[in-house]
């Protein structure tokens, strides 16, 4: 099958006609053809030092692209043009900020999930899941109370490492921006997939099997159930996860017990497995993506982790608050007292886009294919590869991108998609459905 390559990008020549960063993703995307993305700018959007807008508009814009590209092959058409709003794109970086379920807002980083000054530096702590808090306080021999004055006595470094054993989530904060990884890589299988026929949305009847969690990967796929993609969600049932009202539009949830059951039955007609666990962390499931390809060389395997597919921190857990930490960003973004943050989890919706974007021309390529993405990759694009385009003006706020709809949980507001190209749906496929509330199968074609 060929081993995944990730090619260097050609420099992208600097042009006012051209947006730079979309140029460049797409070309880590193999696109082919120009990167013709038309922007709507406005004001305000996502202020940071690093050039957050820069990556968030770009990440959008080749998605909007991709699917333009996969459904003008699919009906034999010129592709459709591409008009994206910055303001949609901000609105949908943070879109978990917009929910509002019978106007209550949920809760994005529990308190035990932040910053915390330790001997000789800081450290950055994610305790949003019930397991990752104990698994924390356990490593540490403390309780919530005393958490800031353990940390406070031990080295950051000695915090990380200690927690880490003990399964927990903690990272010490870097000064130094991590070493330049690739934002896309790729292998072809070489063999076909099924021939999409004419369709009006460009992944119509394209079956994805969606094994990720939290933001990154439901992002993705989130965005494919938008596009006409009949996306399943399949988790453990020892896993709850409550953030559906915010990335579960569009596709259904189920539960399986993979040590039981497999997935057997749902991988013989899925068109797309996207993961987005630690590598190896399915193999003993047989969803490594190596045994995927041999029993079906003409799936689409798309896999994220958090920090890249080598190295030594390739097998630890992380979540886009701690890339941050780990990466450089923090540091970069501090206000020369405490460590800073994005103005969104752009690591984790970026990504998330990229990854669709990945799949979408994989599907119009028409041959199986192996992805890899990781939060890291897109940190080191964001640290290395991206310049600061145009600043100015008061933080941008519109309701302009939000809507409300009714659900089974009562009224839920949220943020609408920023994925646009002339004809594109302008809202969700549907609401939510509550975790676990589907059947595990594939809806009748």
């Amino acid at each position: 099958m060929g081993k995944l390559s990730a090619p260097a990008p050609a420099p992208v020549p600097h042009d006012d006609r051209v947006d730079a960063a979309t140029e460049h993703a797409w070309t880590w995307l193999g696109g082919t053809t120009e990167a013709a993305v038309e922007y709507e700018y406005v004001d305000g959007v996502l202020p940071a030092r690093l050039p957050v807008r820069e990556l968030a508009r770009a990440t959008v814009g080749v998605c909007s692209l991709a699917a333009a590209e996969l459904l003008a092959r699919r009906n034999g058409v010129p592709r459709p043009r591409v008009r994206v709003h910055e303001g949609a794109v901000a609105t949908a970086f943070v879109s978990e900020r917009h929910v509002r379920v019978n106007g209550r807002e949920p809760t994005v980083f529990a308190p035990l999930s932040r910053f915390w000054r330790a001997a000789d530096g800081w450290v950055r702590t994610h305790a949003n899941y019930p397991h990752h808090r104990e698994r924390l306080l356990h490593a540490l021999d403390t309780t919530p109370e005393r958490l800031e004055a353990v940390i406070a006595a031990r080295p950051a470094e000695e915090v990380q490492e200690v927690v880490y054993a003990a399964g927990g989530l903690a990272v010490a904060v870097v000064d130094k921006p991590l070493a330049p990884l690739p934002l896309v890589e790729v292998r072809n299988t070489g063999t076909r997939t099924r021939t999409l026929r004419a369709a009006d949305l460009p992944a119509a009847g394209v079956r994805v099997l969606d094994l990720t969690r939290v933001i990154a990967g439901p992002v993705a796929t989130r965005t494919l159930g938008l596009l006409g993609a009949d996306v399943l969600r399949i988790d453990a049932p020892s896993l709850p996860e409550d953030d559906l009202c915010d990335t579960g539009f569009g596709k259904r949830s189920a539960l399986r017990d993979l040590a039981v059951d497999g997935l057997d039955d749902l991988l013989d007609q899925a068109d797309v497995v996207v993961t987005g666990y630690r590598p190896g962390a399915l193999d003993r499931f047989g969803l490594a993506p190596e045994a995927l390809l041999e029993r079906r060389p003409s799936l689409v395997v798309a896999q994220l982790d958090a920090w890249g597919w080598t190295g030594p921190w390739a097998s630890r857990r992380g979540f886009d608050s701690l890339v941050q930490a780990g990466s450089g960003i923090a540091a970069v973004e501090s206000d020369g007292e405490r460590p800073g943050v994005l103005p969104a989890q752009a690591l984790d919706h970026g990504t998330g886009y990229l990854l669709a974007a990945a799949v979408l021309r994989a599907l119009a390529d028409g041959t199986g294919r192996h992805i890899r993405l990781s939060l890291a990759g897109t940190a080191s694009w964001l640290l290395h590869d991206l310049e600061p385009g145009r600043r100015g003006g008061a933080p941008y706020a519109s309701d302009d991108w939000v809507a409300t709809i009714g659900t089974a949980d009562g009224e839920l507001r949220h943020a609408l998609p920023p994925v646009h190209y002339e004809g594109c749906p302008r809202t969700w496929a549907g609401p939510p459905t509550r975790w676990g509330d589907s059947r595990p199968e594939w809806n009748a074609q």
